[in-house]
């Protein structure tokens, strides 16, 4: 498994770079927008529909509702947007925290055809906006996209070297909190090489630190939701579509959380 995870983010990994680094951003939207759109298959498939044409149906509402807010959403509403969509990861923490364990019987979720919207939607948004930044766009959107991955690695290798508390063993039972540490050590790595490429004032940078560790937080939240979701229905995996990495949503869970919270950070710092 290990041996397919590694060969496949080679593939992907330049693709993805050369994608971010030398499209512009209508273009990087259409490639976005197919990911999303495969994703909400796999969200569908998460919240119960079996039938593959309710699958498709679904995929289609979402590829629409891209397209309307392509063309009709106003500029000055993104930073309500985005910032409701902080609010909803906010929510989403609670939730987990709060999340007591118990079985639950598969079968379709009404409501979680809603939370799709609010978690693929925005997540979208988040990178187009983050990429037409002036001159700085491609590159915070491949920080953004290096920052969850050295997480990961981080994560990966702490908890198979140190790892002895579980994180939250009735959603993920493979993750633990040696894990997050690691993951949290990368970030602030991560976070001292955007702090000295912005070239701020000095007194910034703890705040991109901080920045740094809260986006990387809040990823594994959006893996965990992915995670509880999964465990709803009885599965391991959302789909079958990368080889040692499942589906596109277990490809893309972490970002879907991380990317509306560090856009809200460069808002607030006034970068975007």
């Amino acid at each position: 498994m290990l041996f397919q995870r590694v060969i496949t983010a080679l593939i992907l990994a330049p693709l993805v770079i050369s994608a971010v680094w030398w499209l512009p951003t209508d273009r990087l939207a259409l490639l976005v927008g197919l990911v999303v759109v495969i994703g909400a298959r796999e969200w569908a498939q998460l919240s119960g529909i079996t039938q593959l044409g309710g699958q498709l149906f679904y995929s289609l509402m979402v590829l629409l509702l891209l397209v309307a807010i392509a063309l009709y959403l106003p500029a000055e509403w993104m930073p309500w947007v985005i910032g409701l969509s902080v609010l909803w990861w906010l929510a989403v923490l609670i939730r987990l925290y709060r999340f007591q364990g118990g079985a639950e019987a598969p079968g379709f979720v009404p409501q979680q055809m809603l939370e799709g919207i609010a978690v693929l939607i925005p997540a979208w948004l988040s990178l187009l906006e983050i990429h037409r930044i002036p001159e700085k766009g491609p590159a915070l959107v491949l920080f953004l996209l290096i920052l969850i991955w050295s997480a990961d690695v981080g994560a990966y290798f702490a908890g198979h070297r140190w790892g002895k508390w579980k994180l939250a063993p009735q959603i993920s039972p493979g993750k633990t909190r040696e894990g997050v540490y690691g993951a949290m050590a990368s970030a602030l790595l991560c976070g001292l090489f955007l702090a000295w490429w912005l070239n701020g004032p000095i007194a910034q940078a703890p705040l991109i630190l901080l920045l740094c560790l809260v986006t990387m937080l809040m990823s594994v939240v959006g893996d965990l939701f992915e995670s509880l979701l999964k465990r709803r229905q009885g599965l391991k995996d959302s789909g079958a579509l990368l080889p040692g990495h499942g589906g596109m949503l277990d490809r893309i869970d972490s970002l879907t959380a991380a990317a509306p919270v560090f856009l809200f950070g460069l808002l607030l710092f006034g970068v975007a």
